[in-house]
C-alpha cells in the first residue's frame, strides 16, 4: 500500500485541476468538458435526466437502479443483507439459502426499506447564506442557518409532496435542495446465497481478480401495484469491452479530499485509531456470541460482515494517513492554496482566517475525543438508541418546528417514525452481549465512578446492568414503541421501561453536550469551512467536484486492468477462473461454491465474464450502483473497490484505483441456468 501511495503523490492534492478519470460529480455540474476532450462524448440533458431518474438510493446505505418498467430495482446482495436477515428466521434463512419469487404474489415485503429517487435539484445557496445577517454571534448565525434550512425543506415538501433534504456541498460553498420521491413498499424478488454473493470472504474483500455474484433484486410497489417506471436502464448482456467508456451513477457516502491539513491530522491521530479499536472490540464480542450456536451465528452475521468490511476499509485509509509523504504533499498543497489567498488583500480579509479557526476548534475537540467515544457506549444497545429517539421525539415535537433539533423537523418525522415502527425482530440476547461488552469497555477506560456511567450502572456491574435492563424492556415490540410515540411526552413520562427511564435521566446531559457542540464547535466550523469553500471558488473556479455526501453522483472511466503485485490484473474474469480458484483452495471455507454451481456446471458457458474493473472513482455508498455505457445501457453492477482504492477517501489516481463490478452477462447466465429464474431474466432483458 505504501509503495502505491507514492505513485499517487505526483497527481494528488491539486484542488484546482481534475486529472485522469477522477471525480464524483453532481448532476448539476457534470464533467462535460472532460468527457468531450478525452472521450469525444457530451451527455445531453435528456441523457443526464434519464440516468438520474433511473438511479435509486437505498437508505440502508447503498445505491441501486430501476431496470424494468415494472418497478424492478437492482442492488448488491450486501446492501440487501440487512433486509434479508430481518425477513429470515432460524427455519427460513434467506441469507444462507437465497430467495426467488417466481410470481408477484410470492414477493416478500421488506420490513423497513426506504428507496429514494432524486426528482429535482435547486440551488438555495443565496437563501441559506442570506439568513445569516451581519453582526450575529457565531451561535446565533448557526441557529439562523439551521432555521432557514428547516424552512426550505418544509416549504418544498409542502409545495411538491417530495422528501426534501438541503445538502451542503464543497463544505458549505453551496447549498442545494435535493427533492426525492420516497418509496416504502418494497418487496424482495430475488437474492442468491451469500456464499456466492460474498465469494472468497474477507480474504478476497477489496481485491481483484474477483468472482462474486453480489446482486439482489427488489420491486417497488405503489398503491399495492408494481410501480410503472418510465425511466429505467436497459440491459446490455454483452457488457463493457476493454477500454470502453463507462459511467457509475450512485450515492458515494463520504470523502475527505477537501479537508484541511488539521482535519486530516485529527483523523490520523485520534479518530481512526479510536474507530479501529472500537471495531476490534465489537468483533470480539460478536464472535464470542456467534460461537454459542448456529442461531446466534445467524443473528450476528450481518453485524460481523459490516464490521469486518469497515475494519479492512478503514485500515487501508488509515495506512494512507500514516504515509509521511502523502501528508507532506497535503500540507504543501494547502500552503500553496493559502498563499494565493493571502496574496490578494480582499481574499485574505474575507477568507484568510478559515484554516486557523478550524485548527483551533480541532485542538479543543481532541481534548475530549477519548472520553466522548467511550461515553457513546451507553448507546451501544439497540434499545438505548430507540429509547433516546423516543424521549427526544416527545420533547422536540412540542416545540415550534424552527426550534427543533435536526432530525425532528416536520419534513423529517415521517422517516423517523417509519424506522421506529419497523416490525423487524430485535434479538434481546444479541443486544445483551453487545451492550454488556461495550459497557465493560467504558468502565475499564473511564472508571465506574464516571457520572455518566453511574446513571447507567446504578451500582451494578456492566453485565448485571445489561441483563436486568434488557430482560425488563418491552421496546422490542413495535406496538409499544408506537404507543409511546403517539402518547407523546405524557406517555414517555409515565413509562417504567428501564431504557426509557435511563434515556430520561441522560437527556439533560445529552442536550447540554449538543448545545456545547453547537456553540463551541459547529458555530465556528461551519462559517470557517464556508470561507475556505468560497476561497477555493475564487482561486480555482468550479471546475472540480465536491466531497461525497451520500447524494447522487456521476463518475466516468474506462474498463481496464492495472499493474498489480509485479504483474498485471486483467480487466475482467470469467467463470473458468471461478472454478479454478475454488479448486485451488480444495473447495474449502469461503472458496467452496454452493452445490448448484457443481450440479449445473455443465450447463454453464464458462467463458462468461464474471467480474470486471474500471477506473471509475467510487467509495462506500456506491455499492449497488449501475455501471452504464454511452447509451445509458446497464453493463455491470458496482460491488467493491480494489485494495489500492482504499486511499481514495483522500486522493485518487487512475494508475491502480479500480472499481469492481459484477458483469451483466454473469447475472443473466446465473438467473437462467443456476436459479431457474428465466422469467426474471426475461423481464430484465425486456423479452
Amino acid at each position: 500500500m505504501r509503495k502505491l501511495i507514492a505513485l499517487f503523490l505526483a497527481l494528488a492534492w491539486i484542488p484546482a485541476l481534475v486529472l485522469a478519470d477522477e471525480g464524483m460529480w453532481t448532476f448539476d455540474n457534470p464533467p462535460v468538458k472532460q468527457l468531450a476532450e478525452k472521450y469525444n462524448f457530451t451527455p445531453t440533458q435528456e441523457w443526464l435526466d434519464h440516468v438520474r431518474l433511473s438511479s435509486v438510493r437505498f437508505n440502508d446505505g447503498g445505491s441501486g437502479s430501476f431496470i424494468s418498467p415494472q418497478g424492478l430495482t437492482m442492488t448488491n446482495h450486501h446492501v440487501a443483507l440487512g433486509q434479508l436477515q430481518k425477513m429470515s428466521t432460524a427455519e427460513k434463512n434467506y441469507v444462507a439459502t437465497g430467495f426467488y419469487a417466481a410470481t408477484l404474489d410470492e414477493e416478500v415485503k421488506c420490513p423497513d426499506l426506504e428507496l429514494y429517487v432524486l426528482q429535482e435539484l435547486k440551488n438555495v445557496t443565496a437563501r441559506v447564506q442570506a439568513a445569516v445577517s451581519a453582526g450575529l454571534k457565531p451561535e446565533q448565525a448557526l441557529k439562523a442557518r439551521e432555521k432557514e434550512i428547516a424552512a426550505i425543506e418544509q416549504e418544498y415538501k409542502d409545495q411538491t409532496g417530495l422528501k426534501c433534504e438541503v445538502v451542503s456541498l464543497y463544505h458549505g460553498g453551496e447549498y442545494w435542495a435535493y427533492q426525492y420521491q420516497r418509496y416504502t413498499d418494497v418487496r424482495l424478488v430475488m437474492a442468491p446465497e451469500q456464499k456466492i454473493a460474498f465469494w472468497g470472504g474477507d480474504a478476497d474483500n477489496f481485491t481483484f481478480p474477483r468472482y462474486d455474484l453480489d446482486m439482489a433484486f427488489f420491486r417497488v410497489y405503489e398503491n399495492g401495484q408494481p410501480l410503472r417506471t418510465t425511466h429505467y436502464l436497459k440491459w446490455n448482456a454483452k457488457g463493457a469491452e476493454e477500454d470502453e467508456l463507462v459511467f457509475v451513477s450512485g450515492h458515494p457516502g463520504s470523502t475527505n479530499r477537501l479537508s484541511t491539513y488539521s482535519q486530516l491530522e485529527r483523523q490520523r491521530d485520534f479518530l481512526y485509531p479510536q474507530r479501529l479499536a472500537m471495531i476490534d472490540k465489537q468483533l470480539e464480542i460478536l464472535r464470542a456470541y456467534s460461537s454459542r450456536g448456529p442461531e446466534q451465528a445467524r443473528r450476528a452475521a450481518r453485524s460481523i460482515f459490516g464490521l469486518e468490511n469497515s475494519r479492512k476499509a478503514l485500515g487501508g485509509e488509515y495506512e494512507g494517513l500514516l504515509d509521511e509523504k502523502l501528508m507532506a504533499k497535503a500540507k504543501a498543497q494547502e500552503d500553496a492554496f493559502r498563499k494565493k489567498v493571502n496574496e490578494n488583500p480582499q481574499w485574505k480579509k474575507e477568507y484568510g482566517d478559515g484554516w486557523d479557526i478550524i485548527a483551533k476548534v480541532i485542538k479543543k475537540q481532541n481534548k475530549n475525543a477519548e472520553q466522548n467515544i467511550y461515553l457513546s457506549t451507553a448507546q451501544s444497545s439497540r434499545f438505548a438508541r430507540i429509547a433516546h429517539q423516543i424521549v427526544f421525539y416527545a420533547a422536540e415535537v412540542k416545540k415550534p418546528a424552527s426550534e427543533r433539533l435536526s432530525g425532528h423537523h416536520d419534513s423529517q418525522l415521517e422517516q423517523l417514525k417509519f424506522r421506529l415502527f419497523s416490525p423487524a425482530p430485535i434479538y434481546k440476547d444479541l443486544d445483551e452481549a453487545t451492550f454488556s461488552g461495550m459497557l465493560q469497555l467504558a468502565v475499564e477506560k473511564l472508571g465506574a465512578a464516571d457520572p455518566y456511567l453511574q446513571k447507567v450502572l446504578q451500582g451494578r456491574t456492566a453485565a448485571q446492568a445489561a441483563k436486568e435492563m434488557i430482560e425488563a424492556t418491552t421496546l422490542d415490540q413495535a406496538d409499544v414503541r408506537k404507543a409511546l410515540i403517539e402518547g407523546g411526552s405524557e406517555a414517555v413520562a409515565r413509562s417504567t421501561d428501564p431504557f426509557i427511564v435511563l434515556a430520561r435521566q441522560l437527556e439533560p446531559e445529552q442536550r447540554k453536550r449538543i448545545e456545547e457542540d453547537k456553540k463551541n464547535t459547529q458555530s465556528l466550523l461551519v462559517p470557517a469551512t464556508e470561507k475556505i469553500a468560497r476561497a477555493r471558488f475564487a482561486v480555482y473556479g468550479k471546475e472540480s467536484y465536491p466531497d461525497a455526501t451520500f447524494t447522487l453522483r456521476l463518475s466516468y472511466g474506462t474498463a481496464k486492468g492495472y499493474p498489480m503485485n509485479g504483474t498485471k490484473a486483467p480487466y475482467k474474469t470469467s467463470l473458468y477462473g471461478l472454478y479454478d480458484r475454488s479448486l485451488s483452495f480444495n473447495q474449502q471455507g469461503d472458496f467452496a461454491l454452493p452445490p448448484r454451481f457443481w450440479e449445473r456446471k455443465d450447463q454453464l458457458d464458462l467463458s462468461t465474464p464474471a467480474n470486471f474493473v474500471s477506473s471509475n472513482d467510487i467509495i462506500g455508498g456506491n455499492s449497488g450502483s449501475p455501471v452504464i455505457n454511452r447509451n445509458a445501457e446497464l453493463v455491470g453492477l458496482i460491488f467493491d473497490g480494489n485494495i489500492e482504492s482504499l486511499v481514495g477517501r483522500f486522493v485518487y489516481d487512475e494508475t491502480a484505483n479500480r472499481a469492481v463490478a459484477v458483469h451483466s452477462a454473469f447475472m443473466i447466465e446465473a438467473l437462467r441456468k443456476l436459479y431457474d429464474a428465466g422469467k426474471l431474466a426475461a423481464e430484465i432483458l425486456g423479452e
